[in-house]
Parts: structure tokens; C-alpha cells; sequence
């Protein structure tokens, strides 16, 4: 098993820590770690281990609003520019301080080729530098939310980077690795000192932080156990101090257990299905010469087919709720009078399927992760059973997050039929809409996540229009007809949104969001 010591530290960096040790964390979830690099993968799980290191110019707090992290305030000086002042006597990991020239920097590695986050700047075409603690970030057209679309942005070392050839990020999907994939060198509260693999990492405390801590934490070990039932045993035995997910069945156990406690609530993140509606022959189909999912008629038939209620109830253990739109209660721009889920009618689907020239149904293929989203593999058998009662044969590939998301997200979408969660970084419609729903734009990243292709130029220029209103009624109200539009056009498949489930030791407190990110700097073990 490979293994690596980050000493990102520099020389007497222990001599100015001032307080004495205080606690450790011990923690778990199914997750490996498989890259340190903050522009590898734009995956909730690793974007939030990975900004417990690093940092963003703009952050939020515990309730999710936008706060100053590395920059001190941001000012809208015209249309098209937002200026961010930046905060001084920053210093990362290893004493380099921070300043304008570090923004620059990132911006530039966050637009590479291989970089899984351009969507974050999709709307900047430049960065000025005004001075050493002076940003202008200037947009290709009005951007009434750019602060947080850079919320989910963390900044980079210049110096560092260049000094170990990591000045471009390294791209997972194609297996490569950079001096970044496993070594680390940020601005935030914890520092990676051990680690092993991609199933273990170790953090301590970073003393030069330029933040009050809430946290009284030293020392942070994360222990991948992929193993639900394992990892859950991992917790009762008190190896561990916390784990998440938990899976639902397991939560009455853990609950009932002396000294230990569920922590749960709400997530902003959608669990969906889609299509393959771009090509013009399936890749995984014995469907020849067209492409079924290019008929509206039949993702309507799907839809039908699938009883998201019994998923909810049987699969889920009623941790789940079943939704009619693609973003959740919480988002800006969502409509509750929109998110009705059209009925569960086997019947109905099977007409469709007739209408449409698939009367005997037809073969496709479906790739699922098995352990990404909670219960994922089971949800995916459960609607290939459901599928089938219409005569669709759905051959289900389920695999670790890792090979899933380097073939669906390959550069050729390489799937016909898929499962995704999407948790809006924004906290906007808007950035659903962008990333999952607008036709694939090279050029602007608009499209970036839409693995299915889809193409609609009249939501196309709904969304251009969403991007640029500043009028937030109006802009509201777009929102819901483009919200409309995809729904009605059965583009997606909403299935749910997960309650989440964490589960602690008594005497662990925890600050939990509802985009799923675990911030380390509210945690206290007493």
C-alpha cells in the first residue's frame, strides 16, 4: 500500500503553535480519497475534505450564507466588474504569504484543460490585478451572483505549485497524478501531515491560521470503510468518533445505542436519472439506426414506469423525498408549485412506448454508482425492475464512484442511460440550469455536466437571460418557466432528495449543512 508524509510545515512552525494539544477526531465515511488537488473532481465529498486545507475567496458560514474567507469584502464597480479586496498577512502551509498574484494564478489553473471546476469562473473572461491585495474580476456580461458561484472555488500557491510542476492540474479520468494529487499546501485551518493511499489521511491543526477557530481539534484522522455495515461497526466499537452516510436501516440501531446519536436534515442535493440525447444510435441499446431517448414519448415512458414513492418508502426507509423538479426546497428559484411528481402509471408508459414504435420495448444499458449516494446500487436494481414491467430491458452497471465517474464523464459522456446527484454550489437554480440542462459549450463550460446531451435553444437563451437579469423578480420568474420547460420536456428524471444521516458519539459536536459538507472547523470533541 503506498504511503507518503506531507510535511507541508515550514521550519519552527510547531514553535508557534502556543496551545496545548486538545482533541482528536476519528472519522469515516465510504469514500476514498483520491485526489488533494482542489480543481480535480467537482464532487461534494472531495470538494469538502479537500476545503478543510484550502480556501475560497468568499465562503459560508454555518448557514450557508456567503461570508469573507480570503477576501476581505467585494464591491460591484460596474456591470461586468466585481472588485475583491484581498486579505493580508495570509500565509499558506508552508509561510508563503498569500496575495494577488496567487488569485491569478488559479484562475488560470482552474481554466486548464483538465481542470473538473471551469464551471466556477464559467462567467469571468478576466482577472486584473489592481495591486498586491486588489482583484477585478471582470465578467463577459452582468453576473448578479458571482460571489457565490466562487464559493466552491479554493485558491492555490503560485510558487508552490510551479516549484513541484503542478502549475496544471492533473486529469483523473485519464489516471494521471501531479505533485498536487497527493500533497497539499493551503491557507485553512488543517494541514495533511500522514497519508496512506487513498484510504487514510491524517490532518493537524494549522496554528497560523488567520481565523478564530471554533473547533478545539489538534488532530483529524479520516479512515475510508467503504463497507456500510462495516462502517457502522466501526462507530459502536468506538474506533471511529463519527460516520456518514449512515445507511438507513442502520438508524434506529445507532440511536438506541448508549452514547452515540443521529444527526439528520434536509439536502440541497437531487438524485436523478437521464438519457444518452444527443447521439444518434445508443451506445448501449439493440435499438438500431435511431436513438429511442430523442423521443420525448419515451422519457415520458420511463418516468411513468418508475415508483419513486416506493423507492422513497421501501428503499430509502423514508429517508428520502420524493421530488417533481431538479433543485430542492432551498434553492433561490424553486417552485414549489412546480414540484409535483407526474403519477406512477405502468400502464400509461406502455402506451407511450407503443406510440413511439417500441411496443415489445427494447435493451439498454444503465450505469450507476454503488457508492456514491445513499443505497444508490439498490435504487438503480429497483428501477430496473420497475422498467422491465414496461418491457425495458435496462442492464445495469454498477461501479465505485471512481471507474463511474470516468465513464460517464469521460470526453464522450460514454453512457445511455444514467444515475446523478446534483447539490447546486450556488445555491441557485441558476447553476443547475448551467451545468446539467444548457446545450454543451466548450467555450463558455456552460453544459459541462450535462452528460446526456440535451439541447434546447429556446432554454438556451432562457438561461443566457437568467445569467445576466439583475432584476431578482423577473430573474426569479424566468427561473421557473426555464424549471417548467424541463419538466414538461421529461429531460430529467428527479427521483429525491436524501435526508442526511450522520451519526456521532456523544460527546462530538457537529455543524450539519445541507450540502453535505463536513467542515472540520466546527467541530469540537469534548
Amino acid at each position: 500500500m503506498r504511503r507518503s508524509v506531507l510535511a507541508a510545515a515550514a521550519a519552527g512552525l510547531v514553535a508557534v503553535a502556543g496551545a496545548a494539544p486538545a482533541a482528536t477526531l476519528r472519522w469515516a465515511s465510504d469514500t476514498e480519497l483520491s485526489s488533494l488537488d482542489p480543481y480535480a473532481r467537482q464532487e461534494t465529498f472531495l470538494l469538502s475534505f479537500d476545503s478543510n486545507i484550502y480556501e475560497p475567496l468568499v465562503r459560508r458560514d454555518r448557514g450557508l450564507r456567503l461570508e469573507p474567507a480570503l477576501a476581505l469584502s467585494w464591491t460591484q464597480t460596474s456591470p461586468t466588474v466585481w472588485r475583491f479586496v484581498l486579505r493580508q498577512g495570509v500565509k499558506f502551509h508552508d509561510g508563503t504569504p498569500f496575495s494577488a498574484d496567487d488569485v491569478l494564478f488559479s484562475f488560470d489553473r482552474v481554466r486548464d484543460e483538465s481542470s473538473n471546476l471551469k464551471g466556477a469562473v464559467a462567467a469571468v473572461a478576466e482577472v486584473r490585478k489592481i495591486d498586491d491585495f486588489t482583484v477585478d474580476f471582470v465578467t463577459s456580461a452582468p453576473d448578479p451572483i458571482l460571489p457565490g458561484e466562487l464559493a466552491n472555488w479554493d485558491i492555490m500557491s503560485r510558487v508552490w505549485c510551479e516549484m513541484h510542476d503542478a502549475a496544471h492540474p492533473a486529469d483523473l479520468a485519464k489516471g494521471e497524478e501531479s505533485y498536487a494529487t497527493n500533497h497539499a499546501n493551503g491557507t485553512g485551518p488543517f494541514m495533511p501531515v500522514e497519508r496512506v493511499g487513498d484510504t487514510r489521511m491524517v490532518l493537524e491543526r494549522n496554528p497560523r491560521w488567520w481565523d478564530r477557530p471554533e473547533h478545539d481539534l489538534d488532530k483529524v484522522e479520516y479512515r475510508r470503510i467503504a463497507n456500510p455495515s462495516a462502517r457502522v461497526a466501526a462507530l459502536l466499537s468506538g474506533e471511529v468518533d463519527m460516520i456518514y452516510p449512515v445507511p438507513p436501516q442502520e438508524v434506529e440501531r445507532i440511536a438506541s445505542a448508549r452514547g452515540y446519536r443521529i444527526v439528520q436534515g434536509p439536502e440541497l442535493r437531487t438524485i436523478f436519472l437521464s438519457f444518452d440525447q444527443s447521439r444518434p444510435e445508443l451506445l448501449e441499446s439493440d435499438v438500431k439506426g435511431r436513438n429511442p431517448f430523442k423521443d420525448k414519448r419515451v422519457r415520458q415512458a420511463f418516468y411513468l414506469a418508475i415508483d419513486e414513492e416506493a423507492i422513497a418508502e421501501k428503499v430509502m426507509r423514508g429517508q428520502a423525498r420524493p421530488a417533481g423538479l431538479m433543485v430542492a426546497p432551498g434553492v433561490n428559484g424553486y417552485a414549489a408549485e412546480l414540484d409535483r411528481r407526474f403519477p406512477y402509471d405502468p400502464a400509461a408508459a406502455r402506451k407511450l412506448l407503443a406510440e413511439a414504435g417500441y411496443p415489445d420495448g427494447f435493451a439498454t444499458g444503465m450505469d450507476c454508482p454503488s457508492d456514491r449516494y445513499v443505497n444508490d446500487e439498490q435504487i438503480c436494481r429497483t428501477v430496473v425492475a420497475m422498467l422491465a414491467k414496461i418491457g425495458v430491458k435496462a442492464k445495469l452497471l454498477a461501479q465505485p464512484r471512481a471507474k463511474f465517474f470516468a465513464k460517464v464523464l469521460a470526453p464522450d459522456f460514454d453512457t445511455s442511460f444514467y444515475m446523478l446527484g446534483w447539490t447546486p454550489v450556488t445555491y441557485d437554480a441558476s447553476n443547475m440550469l448551467v451545468s446539467l440542462a444548457h446545450t454543451r459549450d466548450t467555450t463558455t463550460f456552460a453544459g459541462s455536466f450535462n452528460v446526456g446531451g440535451y439541447s434546447n435553444p429556446d432554454l438556451d437563451a432562457l438561461i443566457d437571460a437568467i445569467q445576466v437579469e439583475t432584476d431578482q423578480a423577473k430573474r426569479t420568474e424566468m427561473i421557473r418557466k426555464a424549471l417548467a420547460i424541463l419538466r414538461d420536456d421529461f429531460a430529467f428524471i428527479p427521483l429525491h432528495q436524501q435526508t442526511l444521516l450522520w451519526a456521532v458519539k456523544d460527546n462530538v459536536q457537529v455543524a450539519l449543512q445541507a450540502d453535505n459538507r463536513f467542515q472540520l472547523r466546527y467541530v469540537t470533541v469534548k
